[in-house]
């Protein structure tokens, strides 16, 4: 009897065990996608792989962070790059932008002298106290913004570029879109905070880029630590210290600039450059929560960039050669490179080890337009290709015709 309950209750549990298995089977995958599994293993792990890279690097307190290296563009740690915050003071770099770019078109000069309007002296927020009427100098208002972070001197400059704010705005935006700022908005010159008006860290180092390389004689202006100016108004002659908002001018060795900003709405934020052993970094800090962190972040990034980049600049390259032209009136073109060439190692790779090898391209033949590409400079490291200059042509050649084919034959015959 036993033995017979035995086996009863072992098909009772058989039973059991195959009502289940479709169960167990069906909560995991359906039967029959094995490959779908592995997939979907490989997926996750690629997922993994690329949260785990997007950790590397240091570690930064603020939810938006960006260090680039100045003279390549290249993003060497980036941490919520791209979201759309308001910028604060840092809008002014937008602003210094577009002033040194008027002087060097000519359409102003840091001599000429801006009369204050009433709106312009009505700015809050940090200021220089301008008053309705006073004149400064373009190159006063420059230390004015950059110093001291002055919004009433960059609605002056603005109105005195454009002729009022809301053109001098418009402009700002068009130099944004040309600089590929995809998540910019400006609404005012100064950053104060507006519906609207926002920026992105990758943004605000494009145009730092921007400025630091094209005019690097804004470090004339935002290195300053104090410097006094004179208001002459109708109350009489007083004299304002400017001290700079940048306490990484003074705290930081490498420091080059650029500029600061913090408001209700954003936080604290700052764009630092810094320069060492020739490598120029754009730290990026958005909506830190106070002026330590924003400020310590920034270092914890510069610090990080300098101690894995190097940089190599061809400091030998010379002329190319002409280039031989057939069928035109001249028999040769001269040549140039066109450019400097500059390369941005991350690797700990031995530069020294950096070949460079002329590369013309088939015979040149008449007409050649100033500008066209007759071959390339190429630099290997280590049998790879890591990138080149065009070498142009400096002059036009025109097409030969019968009367010069006649003139060099003479010429000849004379030889």
């Amino acid at each position: 009897m036993k033995r017979v309950l035995a086996v009863v209750l072992g098909l009772v549990l058989l039973l059991q065990i195959q009502a289940a298995a479709p169960l167990l089977v069906s909560a995991e995958e359906p039967e029959g996608e094995e490959t779908t599994v592995k997939e979907t293993e490989e997926d996750t792990q690629g997922e993994n792989a690329e949260a785990e890279e997007s950790q590397e690097g240091p570690e930064v307190s603020a939810p938006s962070a960006v260090l680039m290296e100045a003279s390549t563009g290249t993003v060497l740690y980036e941490k919520d790059g791209d979201t759309a915050r308001p910028p604060a003071s840092v809008t002014k770099v937008m602003t210094m932008l577009l002033i040194f770019e008027a002087v060097e078109r000519g359409d102003i000069s840091l001599e000429d002298e801006v009369t204050t309007s009433e709106y312009a002296a009505s700015m809050g927020g940090s200021q220089v106290f301008l008053e309705p009427e006073e004149v400064q100098t373009v190159d006063t208002l420059l230390k004015c913004i950059s110093v001291a972070s002055a919004n009433d001197a960059c609605v002056a400059m603005a109105e005195y570029i454009c002729g009022n704010e809301e053109e001098f705005v418009n402009r700002m935006n068009q130099r944004a879109g040309e600089l590929g700022m995809e998540n910019t908005n400006f609404v005012n010159c100064n950053g104060l905070d507006a519906d609207g008006h926002e920026t992105s860290a990758r943004d605000i180092a494009l145009m730092s880029r921007e400025l630091i390389t094209k005019h690097p004689q804004i470090r004339d202006y935002c290195m300053i630590w104090m410097e006094n100016i004179t208001h002459t108004t109708s109350k009489g002659t007083s004299e304002f210290g400017l001290t700079n908002t940048n306490k990484l001018v003074r705290q930081y060795e490498y420091a080059t600039g650029l500029k600061t900003g913090s408001t209700g709405e954003a936080k604290f934020c700052v764009s630092a450059t810094a320069e060492k052993n020739g490598v120029e970094l754009i730290a990026v800090i958005m909506a830190a929560e106070n002026s330590k962190e924003r400020f310590q972040d920034a270092v914890t990034l510069l610090n990080y960039g300098f101690g894995k980049c190097q940089l190599y600049t061809d400091e030998d390259q010379g002329i190319p050669a002409p280039a031989e032209v057939e069928g035109g009136v001249e028999d040769q073109v001269r040549a140039e490179y066109s450019g400097s060439f500059t390369y941005l190692d991350t690797s700990g790779a031995n530069l020294n080890q950096i070949e460079k090898e002329e590369q013309r391209g088939r015979q040149i033949k008449a007409p050649v337009k100033k500008g066209d590409v007759l071959g390339r400079l190429t630099y290997f490291l280590n049998g790879k290709e890591i990138g080149h200059v065009d070498i142009l042509a400096t002059e036009d050649v025109e097409k030969a015709g019968f009367l010069d084919y006649l003139k060099k034959a003479a010429g000849e015959l004379r030889l």
